[in-house]
């Protein structure tokens, strides 16, 4: 394997996360997260809380609807309203099986 020094390892992590944002937001909102968290084990809220612990790591202080809004590109709410479809009684019982699998304790509600 090509050896990377650290900064352009960053650079190049950072740009992978900027395409999968990329990817999620803007080619592909009509993927529910819930059905990212089924298949994946984690969603566009896991991202966001990842981002947020990275920053509480560095001693960046963000709020959670912070953290989201970044991964969101607006707040949370605007994009539920505009993305967010209701999933069936089968996805949320999918959905509360991988929360507890990947995520650990009971999935929020609503």
């Amino acid at each position: 394997m090509t050896e990377i020094d650290q900064a352009t390892r960053t650079e190049l992590e950072a740009a992978a996360f900027r395409a999968l944002m990329d990817h999620l937001l803007v080619k592909r909102p009509d993927v529910q997260n819930i059905d990212l968290m089924n298949l994946a084990g984690f969603c566009r809220n896991c991202l966001s809380r990842w981002y947020q612990e990275a920053a509480a790591a560095r001693g960046v202080n963000l709020t959670k609807d912070e953290a989201r809004e970044v991964v969101y590109g607006m707040p949370y709410a605007d994009w539920v309203a505009q993305n967010q479809t209701a999933a069936d009684a089968t996805k949320q019982a999918a959905f509360a099986e991988a929360f507890r699998a990947n995520v650990g304790g009971e999935p929020p509600k609503g």
